[in-house]
């Protein structure tokens, strides 16, 4: 049996909020999403409960606009009845087995947390678990660093079978675009030979959000997604991943 192509989309929507217009816009974004087919949606700042956003819960609105019934959230920051608050999510046409979510704030900084799905992807009666990682890291160096460092030794993560398909992802708001190969790299991880700048979405010049891979799972494509919308719909550009994963493997 050929192996399973899964599309992976990553992206920072910023509240649903366009980086130029500062238009509070969710159809905006889904349709941004729903342009690229994803499978599976990792995104930093959704935002819920805010009058700014209508009171709105976004991981439904956008889950919802884009038939991915399977689901996962965790708020990172809180604000209040005007500004709401916000996180990190996880949308999947797959099913979502387990979830779960760690803190990596260091200090008194920022909340910043690590959600991880384990994903179960089916086809054709044979299957396969694909591990997930969303991540939103710190503004220092520093804090990414010690961040990163943190991740690499949670249980989840160390508990996976070294041929077990994983994908690390986010926005690491690494401005040098360095921090992949010097921290994950060196265990396992794959990830773009030369960052996609990604910040600021209307003439990008950082490469602040990245996307890398260990186990049996082969990134075909990776790259900006493009189409209408992307350079207003937030201040970030999304990332856009193919993935081919082996399926029926003993290890998961």
């Amino acid at each position: 049996m050929l192996p399973l192509t899964v599309r992976v989309l990553c992206w920072n929507v910023h509240k649903c909020v366009g980086g130029i217009d500062r238009r509070y816009d969710p159809a905006r974004t889904a349709a941004v999403i729903a342009a690229a087919q994803p499978d599976v949606v990792l995104l930093q700042e959704v935002a819920q409960n805010g009058a700014w956003y209508r009171g709105e819960r976004q991981v439904d609105v956008l889950g919802d606009a884009l038939g991915l019934p399977h689901r996962s959230y965790h708020v990172n920051v809180r604000f209040g009845p005007r500004r709401g608050e916000y996180g990190n999510a996880i949308l999947s046409r797959a099913p979502i087995v387990a979830h779960s979510n760690f803190d990596l704030t260091i200090g008194a900084r920022k909340p910043r947390s690590v959600l991880h799905a384990e994903l179960r992807l089916d086809a054709g009666g044979r299957s396969r678990t694909l591990h997930a990682f969303n991540m939103h890291l710190g503004l220092s160096e520093a804090e990414r660093c010690e961040q990163l460092v943190r991740f690499l030794q949670l249980h989840p993560l160390r508990g996976v079978h070294a041929d077990t398909p994983v994908v690390v992802a986010g926005d690491f708001n690494d401005v040098y675009g360095t921090l992949g190969q010097r921290l994950l790299a060196p265990e396992g991880f794959r990830g773009p030979q030369k960052p996609l700048r990604t910040f600021p979405a209307w003439a990008p010049v950082r490469a602040l959000d990245t996307f890398w891979v260990r186990g049996e799972v082969d990134v075909v494509e990776l790259a900006r997604a493009q189409g209408r919308g992307i350079r207003t719909a937030s201040d970030h550009v999304p990332l856009l991943a193919t993935l081919r994963v082996p399926l029926a493997h003993r290890h998961g």
